[in-house]
């Protein structure tokens, strides 16, 4: 399936042409751009133990509610013209602590990447069968392609881009790592660069104008607490979480 660069999919979205797409850029170089913020949910099981969480409807830690209600305090004083939010309880719920549950609209794109057959396993016990295996780059049997992901990542960013205003999403780290990459337009297999830690946020956002997308801010996790990332947890255990 081809992937169109993202940067096309803008003017289309706002329905104006590619000239006055370009004059509408220049006229708001002096206002604020919109920011859509990403929101990782918080830790689960299986984001400890490294195990792929697809589908898989787990609950958050105790840990990962503590996590998610230091979001509410993070995004406190934010406004926002839509908020989204994947099914899944671990996000609906990092939603809901966070409080933007009464306001969040549930959009089932937003759901983390379907692992099919590999689901609930490690990437160790993946590569046991198939040593050079890269989930971005061959996503995986009986589940999602990284085609499949990049499509449901522009569907997602073609509800908030015509919106014009902030945004937020709570989904999950393997989704929300495609959906930067396609933001930036390119490929999902670049969504490997953008390690991204549970109950995090992020920000999407655009530099001068509407045709230069970048990223302003990046697995910012100052809000989580320290025993979460380094006193609780070992380096080989937050890499697991960030990594799923």
């Amino acid at each position: 399936m081809a992937i169109r660069a993202f940067p096309d999919l803008i003017p289309k979205l706002l329905g104006i042409d590619g000239l006055r797409f370009r004059l509408l850029g220049n006229k708001l170089m002096s206002h604020a751009l919109p920011i859509v913020y990403l929101a990782r949910h918080g830790e689960t099981a299986w984001s400890l133990t490294g195990q792929h969480t697809g589908l898989t409807d787990l609950p958050l830690t105790e840990r990962g509610e503590e996590n998610a209600l230091a979001l509410r305090e993070r995004l406190s004083g934010l406004n926002f013209a839509k908020v989204f939010t994947s099914p899944l309880q671990r996000a609906r719920r990092t939603c809901e602590l966070a409080g933007f549950g009464a306001v969040a609209e549930v959009d089932p794109n937003l759901v983390e990447w379907d692992y099919g057959q590999y689901e609930g396993l490690t990437t160790a016990q993946i590569r046991v069968k198939r040593p050079d295996w890269q989930l971005f780059r061959d996503g995986c049997p009986g589940g999602e392609s990284p085609e499949q992901i990049a499509a449901r990542a522009d569907a997602v960013l073609g509800r908030v881009i015509p919106l014009r205003a902030d945004a937020l999403l709570f989904s999950s780290g393997h989704f929300l790592r495609v959906l930067a990459a396609r933001w930036l337009a390119i490929g999902a297999l670049d969504g490997k660069y953008f390690l991204l830690s549970t109950a995090s946020v992020s920000e999407l956002g655009y530099e001068n104008d509407f045709s230069q997308p970048v990223i302003r801010l990046w697995n910012d996790t100052r809000h989580v607490k320290a025993s979460s990332n380094l006193g609780g947890s070992s380096s080989k255990t937050r890499l697991r979480e960030d990594s799923l």
